[in-house]
């Protein structure tokens, strides 16, 4: 599991950073990424993660490596999110289980789609309520990470010699400014 782990989440983000990415980038790709992860309707979160990409300007790798990563979480969270909704909305408990869901989905995705429609969107309620918070909560967590890992990275690339150390800039008003040309301000490179 740590081989993978390191293999298939680390060394991207490692990649990222010496591609000049700022920690803070990374940090706000990576939240949004596994948020929009478990959004609650099935087969939506890969785009949903390149449209926010997109319109943020963030780091469309980042948030789809990390929106894949987060499909078992994403049915982990299903039924809780639709119970939330059902009990958000007062509305009647399907008394659906995942698995019950997914041979729904199996069987006849039109069929799936109108049986659980009601159900679907009380849960999307649900999730909208949270995600901001959770967006907020898990950047402001993985920020001061991103920026060791990177602060590292500079140093052991700096002492390899020859390749270009990233020197994170330590601005929490980092997305809030803009260069010359209007574009979101950057890690500098040494």
């Amino acid at each position: 599991m740590r081989e993978f782990l390191h293999r298939r989440l680390v060394r991207p983000i490692v990649d990222l950073l010496t591609q000049g990415i700022t920690p803070e980038e990374i940090a706000l790709s990576i939240a949004f990424g596994l948020v929009l992860g478990v959004f609650p309707a099935l087969g939506w979160t890969t785009l949903l993660c390149v449209l926010l990409a997109l319109w943020l300007k963030l780091n469309v790798p980042a948030m789809q490596l990390v929106n894949h990563l987060a499909y078992p979480l994403q049915l982990l969270l299903l039924v809780p999110l639709l119970r939330a909704g059902e009990w958000l909305f007062r509305a009647p408990k399907l008394g659906l289980s995942l698995p019950q869901i997914l041979a729904m989905v199996k069987a006849d995705v039109w069929q799936a789609i109108t049986s659980l429609w009601a159900a679907t969107m009380h849960a999307i309620v649900v999730w909208a309520l949270v995600a901001p918070v959770a967006v907020w909560v898990i950047y402001k967590v993985l920020a001061p990470v991103m920026r060791r890992l990177a602060m590292g990275i500079g140093l052991a690339m700096a002492e390899a010699g020859g390749v270009p150390a990233v020197r994170v800039v330590d601005d929490p008003t980092l997305f809030q400014k803009k260069g010359q040309d209007g574009a979101p301000a950057v890690a500098e490179v040494c």
